[in-house]
């Protein structure tokens, strides 16, 4: 496995060893000896799986209390996945990492507590697994706003006329007015 850090170094790439042949593939996605070698020590409890059409637009979420590191993949088409550090004693609070994950470029990223999480679909669809290393917790999730102006993320919109949004993501708070982590 390859690990690159973002722009934000705690936010990394994963490019997995992939074997093919004329059968298929053969790809390792989660080696917790690897991962703790680079400095990531994860404990996974729970895995989702998730469905969305081109132009949808989930998040960005996270929980406060109860913060999830999470280690995401795209299995069938693309998305660009975003990572909002909300770390206030961090030297990157308020930025964020994106990148682009497919079905097709077999990537990870990991995500560690202390960030939002959210991605736009840039393929015809995309269906992504992701491992998270705390429960979902209702009571503490939050949104931010995925157009706030401080952020400022870059998100690729071409051929998409407006995100497909929920409405608790229509709803999200701004950076300046959202709970954060100390």
């Amino acid at each position: 496995m390859k690990f690159t850090p973002t722009r934000i170094s705690d936010v990394v790439v994963v490019d997995p060893e992939v074997h093919e042949d004329g059968r298929g593939f053969f790809m390792e996605t989660w080696h917790e000896r690897l991962f703790d070698e680079v400095g990531i020590h994860a404990r996974f409890v729970q895995d989702n799986y998730t469905r969305s059409s081109r132009g949808t637009l989930r998040g960005l979420h996270y929980q406060v209390k109860k913060p999830q590191g999470k280690l995401i993949r795209v299995v069938v088409g693309e998305a660009f996945d975003v990572a909002v550090d909300l770390r206030q004693s961090s030297p990157t609070f308020g930025q964020w990492a994106g990148e682009t994950l497919s079905a097709a470029n077999k990537r990870s990223i990991w995500i560690p507590p202390g960030f939002a999480h959210g991605f736009i679909v840039t393929g015809d669809s995309a269906e992504m697994v992701y491992r998270c290393t705390d429960y979902y917790s209702r009571q503490h999730e939050r949104t931010l706003r995925w157009d706030d102006k401080d952020l400022a993320i870059d998100w690729p919109l071409t051929g998409i006329e407006q995100p497909v949004l929920s409405a608790k993501d229509a709803a999200g708070a701004s950076l300046k007015d959202a709970d954060v982590y100390a």
